[in-house]
């Protein structure tokens, strides 16, 4: 990383990684143990999982509520085909096996070079499957062999455990109905009693986390739940908006232990105090000739601020993911998220620079979050204690910062812009089309909802998530046809017709090709939460303004994929027949001081022309973080006179100079 390199070809990301992941079925068997008849011959039951924790309920005398607030929590109730989660975790109780587990899952492909192009800091990680069959203990500990110890309090076979979900609820009854016994505590109909056991259901190797999960599922007690699972099961639970827990037990578990993680004397972490959090800090060291790393010194906001938040995923286990940030010669980010029980790690200060988004201007404006996990396997990694846990701190760095709650700044990494058309093709993909930002938003507080009437300008992406199932590739092998799965995103087509070749994307296949349906292609996307102008409309068919061209989705009346929306929207000046559109928001030359060299503003390849219109997500000033160096008193941050929006360009967001548009409210 010498000084004389130019900024965005330093700081860059952990190098793009062809995904592959194991696709995980859809169907679930149901095999109620009541033996109750289905409601029609050859008609599955649809309400037969929530008689099944009514059954577990009774048979091991646990509140139902507090068996569907962990399972929901667990699991959203889903099963998954009986694959198991990261953390060798089966059914809606997540019921863990780890040995078995990963004796059954195939391996990730991890193999990468290095984004930098240099040789001495490529690496190939060991594939995930091998390297943690390999790191297993003799003696697993007791979080992750929860399955084998139902087996034995209810003696249905660990087969059974794994597959059917109505004997899954009942084994997950009777470990919580076994902590409840090690407390000396009564079984009872009374939730505020059980909140002791539920902590060490859910954290059972550290009281700490344990605290947060029973946190989480007494609030979704609370709240109530809904839905319909993966197998297609209707399940409720009913708000309880009075309950609380036993305060003696709130007061016993929030007292200080020696299993509780401690954060560091140097640094304590910056989280809400209602999530496990813990530091593991990135180091910040000089290495080689002159060079250094993992990230920058600053003193945001004071210095620059912080408009962004950045949504990542791993590709990679929680432990590779750990030493990575700990390696001075790789790259940082400031949080991670661990999938099982969504456990916070903070390893750079929010107001330093992580070098986590590829984009030079976006690192020194956001905050990078790291899910564990990987985008082509949601169900085994994208776990609802890790959404949970990743709005409230989403929520806290919001207060913290003033970042708006909306995906103009809430972005994920497949948002970030290249900043010139050679690094588009490069650009990271997720955390994919499998994260789910509809139900993400929910919990922070920000649902999508229809802001304008039914001809508005602009539309906001909202696809039922579930049902909007379209084809994707490539998930587990180049080219192959990934599972089904609920999707966040909606498909572009060149015409109102699903025969109509897709949208093409000149930066991302500059050869001219229209885009695919590959997991990772993103150029022919538009995702839950974004909002674009409106250029057209036919029958069930509605157009929208996207990288220079108009962008078809179906959007049926009966039932839409989008709603109706308002707000700014930026046009290209009267007089002008098309405006370039940039990677990144520097300052005019002019502005640069002597000693920090000029870092050039090339236009992207895609061009918005006279009449085109484009959703406004912000408006800044030119400004360019100077950072060449170990040594912090040779830092500088130059700020220009010219003024940009942020625009909502394709799937990914650009910047437009001020000068070249036209700013105005859209039609509501």
């Amino acid at each position: 990383m010498q000084g004389s390199a130019p900024e965005d070809e330093k700081r860059v990301p952990r190098p793009a990684l062809r995904r592959s992941a194991t696709a995980v079925a859809a169907a679930v068997l149901l095999l109620p143990l009541s033996g109750a008849p289905s409601a029609q011959a050859g008609q599955p039951r649809t309400d037969a999982l929530q008689q099944a924790f009514t059954d577990a309920a009774a048979r091991f005398h646990v509140p139902r509520s507090v068996l569907l607030g962990v399972s929901y929590l667990e699991s959203r109730w889903d099963g998954h085909g009986g694959a198991p989660s990261v953390s060798g975790g089966y059914g809606p109780m997540h019921l863990t096996d780890a040995r078995t587990a990963l004796t059954r899952t195939p391996e990730f492909s991890e193999g990468y070079e290095d984004a930098r192009g240099d040789e001495a800091r490529g690496r190939k990680r060991v594939p995930a499957g091998a390297a943690q069959r390999a790191a297993l203990p003799t003696e697993l500990p007791a979080r992750l062999r929860t399955l084998p110890t139902a087996a034995k309090l209810t003696g249905i076979p660990a087969g059974k455990l794994r597959t059917d979900p109505a004997a899954n609820v009942l084994g997950g009854a009777a470990l919580l109905a076994a902590e409840q016994r090690k407390l000396g505590m009564p079984a009872g109909s009374d939730p505020a009693r059980w909140y002791t056991a539920v902590a060490r259901y859910g954290g059972q190797d550290s009281a700490h986390s344990g605290k947060a999960f029973a946190d989480e599922v007494y609030a979704v007690m609370r709240q109530g739940q809904a839905r319909t699972t993966d197998a297609g099961q209707r399940v409720t639970l009913a708000a309880a908006p009075g309950l609380t827990p036993d305060a003696a037990q709130q007061k016993r578990l929030s007292a200080p232990t020696a299993k509780a993680p401690a954060a560091s004397a140097a640094r304590k972490p910056e989280c809400p105090r209602n999530v496990a959090c813990e530091s593991v800090p990135a180091p910040y060291e000089e290495f080689g000739d002159g060079d250094y790393g993992n990230h920058d010194k600053a003193d945001r906001p004071a210095d620059q601020r912080v408009s962004a938040i950045i949504i990542h995923d791993t590709e990679g286990s929680w432990e590779t993911t750990l030493k990575l940030i700990k390696d001075p010669a790789y790259v940082s980010w400031n949080y991670t998220i661990r999938s099982a029980d969504g456990l916070i790690a903070q390893h750079v200060p929010t107001k330093d620079v992580a070098w986590h988004a590829g984009n030079w201007y976006i690192n020194s404006h956001s905050v990078g979050i790291e899910h564990e996990g990987f985008l082509a396997a949601p169900d085994a990694w994208y776990t609802e204690a890790m959404y949970r846990a990743s709005a409230r701190l989403v929520k806290y760095l919001s207060r913290k910062y003033d970042v708006p709650l909306d995906r103009q700044h809430i972005l994920g990494h497949d948002n970030v812009p290249g900043t010139t058309t050679a690094t588009i093709p490069g650009m990271h993909t997720d955390p994919g089309p499998y994260w789910d930002w509809a139900h993400y938003f929910a919990l922070l507080g920000k649902p999508f909802k229809a802001t304008a009437g039914p001809r508005g300008g602009l539309v906001t992406i909202r696809p039922d998530y579930d049902e909007n199932q379209p084809v994707y590739t490539g998930c587990a092998k180049p080219g192959d046809t990934c599972a089904p799965h609920g999707s966040t995103a909606v498909r572009l087509y060149s015409a109102p017709d699903e025969d109509a070749p897709l949208v093409k994307d000149i930066g991302l296949h500059p050869d001219g090709r229209a885009s695919t349906t590959g997991v990772n292609d993103t150029g022919a996307r538009a995702t839950t939460g974004q909002r674009f102008a409106v250029a057209g409309r036919s029958g069930d068919w509605t157009a929208i303004w996207y990288l220079g061209q108009k962008a078809w989705f179906h959007n049926p009346h009966d039932e839409p994929v989008a709603v109706p929306a308002k707000g700014l929207i930026a046009v290209p000046k009267s007089g002008r027949e098309e405006i370039p559109v940039y990677g990144r928001a520097y300052p005019e030359k002019e502005a640069y001081p002597a000693g920090v060299p000029y870092q050039a503003v090339s236009p992207l390849p895609y061009k918005l022309a006279a009449g085109q219109q484009y959703a406004v997500g912000d408006r800044m000033r030119g400004e360019y973080f100077y950072s060449p160096t170990f040594d912090v008193t040779k830092h500088a941050v130059v700020r220009g006179k010219d003024v940009y929006y942020e625009i909502q360009l394709g799937h990914r967001v650009g910047y437009v100079r001020a000068d070249d548009v036209e700013v105005r409210r859209s039609a509501s």
